[in-house]
């Protein structure tokens, strides 16, 4: 099948988790034999292997332009003779749909983020100012154009969307190359006196980052000694982070790595600690919905997961079994829990059962493979 996946937005290559994502779901549908042919911003050199990349980035480079792409999109959908166009949904997209549309071909939407309005959403003000709301109404026509959705979360769908549209599927992680003996150069020097915590990821107020760096200074402060940490990323919290943990011996900001690095970076530590504080993202009122990529490539790692007890994580990594889960309404229980992992017999338990869970639910390949299957009978359907 030739399949053309618009992603104007994200860069490839790139460390975030859009750009992972991205390239992860082009090679899947790639090694299962279909022609995939992806629009995305260049970030480098393109990934070797069977993918057709093209350089497309939103006009002046801002994502809220992408829907001016709708012609170039369905041009190249036109040359390379696709049988299908996939976009991943973002608020002012559109491009990919809306070229589908055009040519008569089914659209698959990825959506990861929400489609509807949380409560009190500056955008759905703006819309009711605007009498007509235009962004609501813009969004309703992508999905009434839409054949297939694709998100780990119906619930940030309309509600009118007929659930017979939709494949409701997890990301996940590459579980070849994120192995527990994963080999490779680290951008740090491992100290094997201490039980190393690891953050890997965009530091971003939810993403909790400030509070893993907390907790260590607390712990400290204490007298445990026992841990230590690397923090790999970058983002606006960085500087806070740093500050709340800089007088802790054993921490270290390596700043953002190449993805292919870290696959090496999580073999080398001994706890995935994903500290996520949804308090602080307004979107995440709806609930826990995204498909969180570091918690898979932690335990594709073979790491005990150390989280917050939200539903939607504790589906992921059940508490004393592929981790520990703490209150995020109480600090000291993210201490607890990190001071309970200073147990190498737990933590290998817990890392084992964490790795084995990736492998059998949470790899891109599985995501793929449902994917594809949804597609062919999009495609024979039509």
């Amino acid at each position: 099948m030739r399949i053309v996946y618009a992603a104007l937005d994200q860069q490839v290559t790139g460390t975030l988790g859009g750009s992972v994502h991205v390239r992860a779901v082009a090679d899947g549908l790639a090694a299962l034999g279909h022609e995939v042919h992806v629009a995305v911003t260049p970030g480098g050199p393109w990934p070797d292997g069977p993918v057709h990349w093209h350089p497309m980035s939103p006009p002046l480079g801002q994502p809220a332009l992408r829907w001016l792409r709708v012609g170039a999109v369905a041009a190249l959908a036109r040359r390379v003779k696709a049988q299908v166009v996939m976009e991943r949904y973002y608020n002012f997209g559109g491009e990919g749909v809306i070229a589908a549309r055009r040519l008569g071909l089914p659209a698959v939407l990825e959506v990861n983020a929400p489609i509807i309005d949380f409560p009190g959403s500056i955008k759905s003000r703006i819309d009711r100012a605007l009498l007509v709301e235009p962004m609501r109404r813009w969004r309703d026509a992508l999905c009434r154009h839409t054949h297939l959705f694709v998100t780990p979360n119906a619930g940030i769908l309309p509600a009118w969307v007929d659930p017979a549209t939709v494949l409701e599927a997890e990301w996940g992680a590459d579980v070849d190359r994120f192995t527990p003996d994963a080999q490779g150069s680290l951008p740090f020097q491992r100290d094997s006196g201490r039980v190393l915590c690891v953050f890997a990821g965009a530091f971003r107020s939810w993403h909790g980052v400030v509070q893993l760096s907390a907790a260590l200074a607390r712990l400290h402060a204490q007298g445990e000694h026992r841990l230590g940490a690397v923090f790999i990323g970058d983002g606006p919290e960085r500087a806070a982070a740093e500050h709340a943990a800089r007088d802790v011996p054993g921490v270290i900001f390596t700043g953002a790595v190449p993805h292919e690095h870290l696959p090496a970076c999580l073999a080398a530590a001994d706890i995935g600690v994903a500290p996520f504080d949804p308090g602080k993202h307004k979107p995440l009122q709806l609930g826990f919905y995204w498909s969180p990529l570091k918690i898979f490539e932690y335990m594709s790692a073979g790491l005990p997961v150390v989280a917050p007890r939200l539903p939607r994580i504790a589906q992921l990594v059940r508490d004393e079994q592929e981790g520990l889960l703490y209150d995020p309404r109480n600090p000291r229980t993210l201490d607890a829990a990190l001071v309970r992992l200073t147990d190498g017999i737990l933590r290998a338990k817990l890392g084992r059962a964490a790795r084995t869970k990736a492998v059998d639910h949470y790899s891109w390949r599985a995501h793929c493979a449902a994917l594809d299957a949804r597609l062919r009978r999009l495609v024979s359907e039509r």
